[in-house]
């Protein structure tokens, strides 16, 4: 949508007719959306609420969705007020998720945005993420995952795919050393940008895994979700470059859904 005035994203989306008629999407802003002020993005997609095309939320099943912009803390120059606003509804949201009544109807909490808080691709943008960090200390968004007991975050702009253990501040919270992934301490993070785009995979992985890092992968693919029940969802990523082989995959496992304490 920042390229030719949107003249490419307008053919992309007609070279996806035939899946995005008929199979229900949601979408979030990008670094590509940015254009006018994202005002491209925001004439060609409606997302529910009153920023509908930058945040939102809505429920499918026993999951809550958030749905944020990353790209307002790039513009801050323009953006300043969006920024308060959105950190405004972010935590308004999710206090309204986590009241008892709606808790026990959706107990999973995911969120996600474009640039993520934590990657181990070189030369990426991630160790000074703004979502994490903030501006100039204030609104930043990673203290309302441990606040609210987000489950999960799912970040993209790196071309890759990245599984981290239930990670806060940096550091790892494990259910325990044998099932990381059952009642854990902390959200997990999936980094899945490895559609890719005109740009290749242009950002290597660094050579040592971070101690929070578990899978990571710079083939093309894609991320499929099931939130089977209250309790268990399951993730797996697609190896395009394999011809559909699922090369990661894993099980998050929970029987109480509240904020995270350590």
């Amino acid at each position: 949508m920042d390229d030719n005035d949107a003249l490419v994203g307008d053919e992309f989306m007609r070279q996806i007719q035939p899946i995005a008629a008929i199979v229900p999407y949601m979408t979030c802003p990008g670094n590509h959306e940015r254009a006018y002020n994202f005002s491209n993005y925001a004439a060609r997609f409606s997302m529910p609420g009153r920023d509908s095309s930058l945040f939102y939320s809505f429920d499918v099943g026993p999951v809550h969705f958030v749905s944020i912009s990353t790209e307002v803390y790039h513009s801050r120059e323009l953006n300043e007020k969006l920024i308060s606003r959105q950190y405004d509804w972010v935590k308004n949201d999710l206090e309204r998720a986590n009241l008892p009544e709606n808790r026990s109807k959706r107990p999973w909490i995911m969120l996600f945005g474009h640039r993520p808080m934590y990657c181990s691709n070189i030369l990426s943008d991630c160790d000074s993420e703004s979502t994490r960090f903030g501006i100039d200390g204030k609104w930043a968004l990673e203290p309302f995952l441990k606040d609210y007991g987000v489950d999960l975050v799912i970040w993209a702009h790196e071309h890759s795919y990245e599984r981290t253990y239930p990670l806060y501040d940096g550091k790892v919270h494990k259910g325990s050393e044998e099932q990381p992934y059952v009642n854990p301490g902390a959200p997990v993070h999936i980094i899945t940008g490895s559609a890719g785009c005109k740009e290749e995979h242009h950002k290597p992985f660094n050579s040592s895994h971070a101690d929070w890092s578990v899978f990571r992968s710079l083939d093309y693919g894609y991320t499929r979700f099931i939130a089977y029940n209250k309790t268990h969802i399951y993730m797996e990523q697609v190896d395009v470059d394999l011809e559909g082989e699922v090369i990661d995959s894993f099980w998050l496992i929970k029987d109480e859904h509240k904020a995270y304490e350590f």
